[in-house]
């Protein structure tokens, strides 16, 4: 990333740049490094930030400087100095150096949106080689004023998306510093990725929400390891957003003279108000940031056999009926999921790898069940988990050792699965092969690219240490998925991780759509559906809907409205439903038709706020400007729910029509709506 050529040097100590919708203003000075002094939504508009330094460097053999449980304060990172910078209407450039340390470093702010994407390319401009440890994406402060809530996700398999949301006094509590000698505090509010999920516990976004200040946000953009923290360091908070580091991830990389790291992207955002302007930022940030194609534009509704259906386990006599079902709702694309390569009645996950068609699986043939689908006017898609290769696979004696993960001389093997390293050209080809054949052989239009292990910190080849082999391996599976792209344009790929374990815009920015749970109670959906809209776009948002023939008529509604509100992902036995819970169906998939597109440009809105795992009451808004959808879930006894958010908005009740209408009055001018007792749900449209 870095450039060689010299940037311009401003001997005025603080340069600015303008763009619509952002301005930040820098300063520089012979005893300290660049700092970001301030960020705002316009030159007038109040900041953000407070001064803090761009960017922090960690290399071994080199003094911490601070004393503390954080990242911040390393040594080369205080010693940098200003060297020089260039902008245009779409990036700024700056390069500081630290002589005495041998590194310069190359920071590249983005626009994307009303948002940036930021980097830091480190390189060794020494005479011997050195040891990264640890380079921030990205480093802000704002002021120590006790205004902000910080906001983060935890996330788990089942129970994806739980967020919380606590004054910052409470996590980072005052501890007088003046009495300690002016020390500043040690303690950090922290969060770590674990191994090969990257949001296997929690999620790599964040918020600073304030009312009375402008509000940031934040997410770190890769699969590999990633790292946030929040310290008090005097009168500034400083949010310091990491990819993988030595002390949480074991990540090191040997840089030579000559050569350099980048850094995984941060995404930053800034906006003049709360919660939910923060998050709509980040929203278009997303957007900004995703490499689009025209099919991906269509956003078409997907069925798929697995989620308390076939679990796995497909055959022609049970995929007919629910290929005709699938069509008669209104299905546009029939996902065949995992099982199809096994042998039925095999342990199919310790034989993956070579993704044949299983003999003896499917009668006629997979190639009549694909038939099948295209009969009834509909895509087909297969199930693959292209990075694992099952211990009794033939491709694990085909390929060599190093296109496996490996650590102290031994392959990597995670619930009897070895795993593919993408940066080696056998691994990559064999994926690509896989791909085209299924392709060519079957017309496939769709794939549900999944990952159901975490294969710990990484490998040892080619890699100063196992986090860094991680990482190069999740740069070049993106790579990987580009290249799949450029070669079919018309095919769609699913992102999905054992549900949204592996949920991030590493991938997001080039997949199309994210399962975003393997939740199979339709009731515990509610909450996940409702909050995956603060991690991934609402049109990204792959919400399960599954309804069975033992739902009532108000549970079956219950199940449809998560995927309504996001990307309707339709799975569940449609053939064996009533009459009156097929029309349900049929009736949310033409709502979600109707809005899908308006979706796509969306932004999320939380009337009750973020909801709480065990919420009784759940609502979710997906806000277009002057038209609004919003769904509110009953889980619990029956109740009153006031929103203050739509004072003077109409509402009038979309989904489902065939049910008791919900009676909606108004206090004042505040909508209140009287909610029975769940499981029930209702969707609605909000006018201004």
């Amino acid at each position: 990333m870095t450039s060689q050529a010299p940037l311009h040097r401003d001997e005025d100590p603080d340069f600015e740049w303008t763009l619509p919708g952002l301005h930040l203003k820098f300063d520089h000075r012979d005893d300290r490094p660049v700092r970001l002094v301030h960020l705002a939504t316009a030159p007038e508009a109040p900041s953000a930030a407070a001064p803090w330094a761009i960017v922090d460097v960690a290399t071994a053999g080199v003094e911490h400087a601070g004393n503390d449980q954080g990242l911040l304060y390393s040594s080369a990172g205080q010693r940098l100095r200003y060297e020089g910078h260039e902008s245009n209407e779409t990036e700024l450039r700056i390069r500081q150096r630290a002589p005495e340390f041998g590194i310069e470093v190359l920071s590249v702010f983005r626009v994307a949106g009303p948002g940036l994407q930021i980097r830091n390319a480190v390189r060794n401009v020494g005479d011997r080689s050195l040891i990264l440890l640890s380079v921030s994406s990205a480093l802000v402060a704002v002021p120590a004023d006790g205004a902000h809530d910080l906001l983060w996700g935890q996330s788990e398999w089942g129970a994806e998306g739980r967020w919380r949301q606590r004054p910052l006094s409470e996590l980072l509590p005052d501890i007088d510093p003046a009495m300690h000698g002016g020390q500043h505090p040690r303690g950090i509010f922290s969060l770590t990725s674990h191994g090969s999920w990257s949001t296997g516990s929690f999620l790599p976004t964040g918020v600073l929400a304030a009312e009375t200040v402008p509000s940031i946000a934040w997410q770190v953009e890769t699969s590999a390891g990633w790292h946030w923290e929040v310290a008090q360091t005097g009168s500034a908070v400083t949010v310091g957003v990491f990819g993988a580091t030595d002390s949480h991830h074991q990540f090191a990389a040997r840089l030579a003279p000559g050569e350099e790291f980048t850094s995984v992207p941060a995404g930053l955002c800034v906006a003049a108000s709360g919660r939910d302007a923060a998050f709509a930022a980040l929203t278009d940030y997303r957007r900004a940031i995703r490499e689009v194609r025209p099919v991906d534009a269509r956003l078409p509704l997907v069925y798929n056999d697995y989620m308390n259906t076939l679990m796995g386990e497909p055959s022609t006599e049970k995929l007919l009926p629910l290929i005709a079902s699938a069509a008669e709702a209104g299905a546009e694309y029939f996902c065949i999921d995992a099982g199809w390569y096994a042998t039925p009645g095999s342990a199919w996950w310790v034989s993956t790898g070579e993704w044949l068609e299983a003999p003896g699986r499917f009668t006629g043939g997979l190639s009549s069940v694909v038939d099948a689908i295209r009969a009834a006017g509909m895509r087909p898609g297969l199930w693959l988990e292209p990075e694992a290769v099952g211990v009794e696979s033939a491709i694990a004696k085909r390929l060599p050792e190093e296109a496996f993960f490996r650590r102290f001389g031994e392959r990597v093997i995670v619930a009897g699965n070895f795993q593919l390293d993408l940066r080696h050209p056998a691994a990559r080809a064999h994926l690509d092969e896989t791909v085209d054949r299924l392709v060519d052989e079957f017309g496939l239009e769709f794939f549900k690219l999944d990952y159901n292990r975490n294969i710990g910190a990484g490998t040892e080849v080619d890699a100063t240490a196992p986090g860094a082999g991680l990482l190069g391996h999740t740069r070049a599976f993106r790579d990987w998925l580009l290249g799949l792209q450029a070669r079919h344009p018309g095919v769609l790929f699913e992102n999905c991780g054992s549900g949204a374990l592996r949920m991030d815009y590493n991938i997001l920015s080039a997949a199309h759509l994210q399962s975003t749970s393997d939740q199979q109670d339709f009731r515990k959906y509610a909450p996940i559906a409702a909050a995956a809209p603060a991690s991934i776009l609402p049109e990204q948002a792959g919400n399960w809907a599954y309804p069975a023939a033992s739902m009532t008529l108000e549970e079956t509604a219950f199940a449809m409205t998560a995927g309504v509100m996001g990307r309707l992902y339709l799975s569940g036995f449609l053939n064996e439903l009533s009459a009156e819970q097929s029309d349900l169906v049929r009736e949310a998939v033409a709502l979600h038709k109707d809005w899908r597109h308006r979706i796509a440009g969306s932004h999320p809105v939380w009337p009750l706020g973020l909801p709480g795992w065990g919420d009784e009451v759940i609502a979710l808004q997906l806000d277009t400007g002057s038209e609004s959808l919003l769904a509110l879930w009953s889980r619990g006894e029956a109740a009153e729910v006031a929103l203050p958010g739509l004072r003077g908005r109409d509402l009038k009740q979309a989904y489902p029509v065939a049910l008791p209408e919900w009676t909606i009055r108004t206090d004042g001018e505040t909508p209140v709506v009287e909610l029975p007792a769940g499981p029930a749900a209702r969707i609605f449209t909000v006018r201004r």
